[in-house]
């Protein structure tokens, strides 16, 4: 177990986490949360906000993650925040802000086309794709690392599993950030109204796509729409709304998850020589570096659960309807679970992070994620032997989801 802190620093850490408020979370926050998560897993890891309560510690976010009564369902948490909008339509018809029998519905007509087999069919396809990237960085010699590297891998990927033509996916990256920026704690008038206009512009690319697929479905087994449209062997469909927003979803959570794994990733080897070094010298790593960028730099940071019946959390009983926020960030840095917690290990097992969810309601993609990171940093080691920084990275000022809008590296033989 962990030992409390005393004098100063617990007085300090104390101060810190009596009135945090993600609403109203610092600046600082958004540049380091681990010291804020440290704080409250110590002082207060079951963390009443206005509106809910936020938990810190691992042993309490798997328990919510594997209790029925934590529902995944948001409509009642959406309805004021984003109102009858496009954006409220999306969210609380989406796989994951949903529970079953939709949920169980959708994910086994998605986990059918990216099981182990479906994956191993695609991963010569991103190597061919990850190689043509490195090809353009060789030539470009200085850039930024996110738009040239991290997010054309998913957006490329997902584009496949879908079917949408090549010269159709400029828009895709936009309207996954902007949609996905509708799930942060405070929302502009403009990031609602960029929210809505993307799903309303992705909803209306998509009944065309729709169509065109019905006409000509693909191969149900590795085609992940025409899986979608034709539904279950059994006969069960999705209603046009639900498919049309899980072809979003899948969308939004595999460039979020892959281009913030990818980005996080290589800034935590340039800024760490030693590791970097250890993986060059030893590629076999590479499974566990992507394993330990996922825990320690989480993509995703925060996850939400609306309690169905009383539960007892920590040592407190919380009532029916409370609002739980999961900081995924913070259980995965409980020292408890994992030993020298705040030190990034490429080699750490055992490594039980949380990065992608837990239980039924683990990430559905989370195994493309891996294989992408997995080729990804494998390719990009062996083509530059030097990779360094070319200036000062920017952060996304999202909390919600961790990584960068700027990762500017140079590279060279």
């Amino acid at each position: 177990m962990s030992t409390p802190a005393k004098g100063p620093a617990a007085s300090d850490a104390a101060a810190l986490v009596r009135d945090f408020d993600l609403a109203r979370a610092p600046a600082a926050f958004v540049d380091d949360p681990y010291p804020t998560y440290a704080a409250l897993r110590r002082h207060d890891p079951v963390h009443e906000m206005p509106g809910g309560v936020l938990l810190t510690r691992y042993d309490d976010v798997l328990a919510v993650y594997r209790d029925a009564r934590a529902s995944s369902d948001k409509k009642v948490e959406f309805k004021p925040k984003l109102g009858d909008s496009p954006l409220y339509e999306h969210h609380t018809t989406s796989l994951v802000f949903n529970d079953p029998p939709l949920h169980t519905r959708v994910r086994g007509l998605i986990m059918g086309a990216l099981n182990q087999k479906a994956i191993a069919r695609m991963e010569a396809d991103v190597v061919r794709l990850v190689d043509a990237l490195l090809e353009r960085m060789a030539a470009a010699r200085e850039l930024n690392f996110i738009d040239a590297f991290a997010a054309e891998i998913p957006i490329e990927v997902i584009g496949n599993l879908l079917g949408v033509p090549k010269s159709n996916r400029g828009p895709l990256r936009g309207w996954s950030v902007a949609i996905l920026s509708g799930l942060e704690p405070t929302l502009t008038p403009e990031m609602l109204e960029r929210g809505n206009r993307a799903v309303s512009e992705f909803l209306d690319y998509l009944k065309t796509l729709v169509a065109e697929r019905r006409r000509k479905p693909a191969d149900y087994d590795t085609d992940v729409l025409t899986r979608l449209i034709q539904g279950e062997k059994d006969g069960e469909r999705l209603s046009e709304k639900e498919l049309y927003h899980q072809c979003i979803f899948l969308l939004n959570a595999g460039h979020e998850t892959t281009t913030n794994l990818i980005g996080n990733g290589l800034w935590l080897l340039l800024t760490r020589p030693d590791e970097l070094a250890r993986l060059r010298a030893d590629p076999a790593l590479v499974p566990s570096a992507i394993e330990e960028m996922l825990r320690y730099e989480g993509p995703i940071q925060l996850n939400n659960r609306r309690l169905t019946a009383a539960m007892e959390i920590g040592g407190k009983t919380l009532a029916a309807g409370t609002s739980i926020t999961i900081a995924i960030g913070g259980a995965n840095r409980d020292p408890d679970q994992f030993p020298d917690a705040d030190r990034f290990d490429v080699a750490r097992k055992p490594n039980r992070h949380v990065a992608f969810g837990h239980g039924d309601h683990a990430c559905s993609g989370m195994n493309v994620a891996r294989m992408e990171g997995r080729v990804a940093f494998g390719r990009l080691l062996a083509r530059f032997p030097k990779i360094e920084l070319a200036g000062a990275p920017e952060r996304d000022r999202r909390i919600r989801f961790r990584g960068f809008r700027n990762l500017p590296v140079r590279v060279g033989a």
